[in-house]
């Protein structure tokens, strides 16, 4: 095929193409209450799991890419973690087994977790300045653009059955053709040995680096709750049936888009009161979710929890970014997103036990426990706060 020129059309949607998988992986948590009883002797919080485990497969992923980069090069890479995501991610359209199921989710966080770093990385190596910029912005949409899509579609597909849903992992074929066949990235010599000498002390990290990971570690135990214990509150209370919790979901991710586009501004109106904004929205949706009585209330608690969180992450990250050793900010980057995605996977057990120790072990129970475990978090970022506000006088 005729290389494709990187300012095109084309190729931009190509290389932008393999962020909408970022996160599918827990898509079909909507559908999480039509599994359990195919899985009779297997708990609820073990069930919940299959919506999480990928997050564990993500972080060996991040691990392994470096290595498989060397090894096989930065394209093939990529086309063997979309390869590894559309087999294991379509495998429980026909399985059965609980067992068998779960490692095929790992296996698509496995997959995923080769590209994940590189859907951000690989935009350096064709664009500069402004247009890199642009990228990155485009970027960071496409995520929750495919969550929404592929949220959408799960409500559509849930009309078949659990195991029909499993069918939104088929969209890594597409992706895949189209990365393999349009995507020609550039020599890589000159690059690998002038990242080589840049990168020597890059493997630094320091206490607010571990601060800012335990942080993020504890938020996304207690905002994951919305992916896989949502759909079990929402039908136990009679709120709202599968489809309409799976576009409910696709709100959360649909909302961080304008919030992101927007960040910024409010970024300079309100500096580092971002963060205590965002983490007291979260607790109020969080809230609102465990307490909703009908959908519209529902709808609108779902809201302000994605405006919480689309403020929150920016923000830490930006911080990170600043807090991080010279030369140090992917490693320190590699190690939040690997505390990120373990907080993802453990949040059902987390909370599941919080629910059974400190409440009545109901779905609205559990979900209160997230919105307290928020709100802890909330009064450290006021300490925070004040501690930044101290620094600069």
């Amino acid at each position: 095929m005729k290389k494709v020129n990187p300012k095109s059309g084309l190729f931009k949607v190509a290389l932008l193409s393999i962020s909408l998988l970022l996160m599918i992986a827990p898509q079909i948590s909507s559908v999480l209450p039509l599994m359990y009883s195919s899985f009779p002797d297997v708990s609820r919080a073990a069930v919940e799991t299959l919506s999480t485990i990928p997050n564990i497969g993500i972080v060996v992923g991040l691990v392994l890419s470096p290595f498989l980069i060397k090894l096989l090069g930065t394209k093939t890479t990529v086309i063997t973690g979309l390869i590894i995501a559309l087999l294991a991610g379509t495998y429980p359209m026909y399985a059965t087994g609980y067992t068998l199921i779960l490692v095929s989710r790992f296996l698509l966080g496995t997959g995923i977790g080769l590209f994940n770093s590189l859907a951000v990385s690989l935009l350096s190596k064709f664009y500069a300045g402004d247009e890199l910029s642009t990228m990155l912005g485009f970027q960071n949409s496409m995520g929750s653009v495919g969550a929404a899509i592929f949220s959408f579609c799960v409500g559509i597909l849930a009309v078949n059955g659990w195991h029909a849903t499993f069918a939104i992992y088929l969209a890594a074929l597409p992706i895949l053709l189209l990365f393999g066949f349009v995507v020609k990235l550039p020599d890589q010599q000159q690059t690998d040995s002038t990242d080589q000498s840049a990168n020597r002390e890059e493997n630094k990290i320091n206490a607010s680096v571990i601060e800012i990971a335990i942080v993020m570690f504890f938020m996304y135990v207690f905002f994951m709750p919305m992916s896989f214990k949502l759909p079990q509150l929402a039908t136990s209370q009679k709120i709202a049936n599968v489809s309409q919790i799976a576009f409910v979901s696709s709100v959360v991710t649909l909302i961080g888009i304008p919030v992101g586009m927007c960040y910024g501004f409010l970024k300079k109106k309100l500096h580092d009161l971002i963060l205590p904004i965002g983490l007291f929205l979260q607790v109020a949706g969080l809230l609102a979710i465990a307490y909703a009585v009908n959908l519209p209330m529902l709808f609108v608690a779902v809201i302000v929890l994605g405006a919480g969180f689309g403020l929150s992450v920016p923000y830490i990250f930006n911080w990170l970014d600043e807090a991080a050793p010279k030369n140090s900010v992917n490693f320190a980057t590699t190690i939040t997103l690997v505390l990120v995605n373990i907080g993802c996977a453990v949040s059902p057990t987390i909370i599941n036990w919080l629910g059974a120790t400190l409440g009545s072990g109901t779905p609205r129970s559990d979900m209160t426990m997230a919105g307290i475990g928020m709100a802890i978090l909330f009064c450290y970022s006021i300490v925070h706060y004040f501690q930044i506000k101290k620094q600069h006088k």
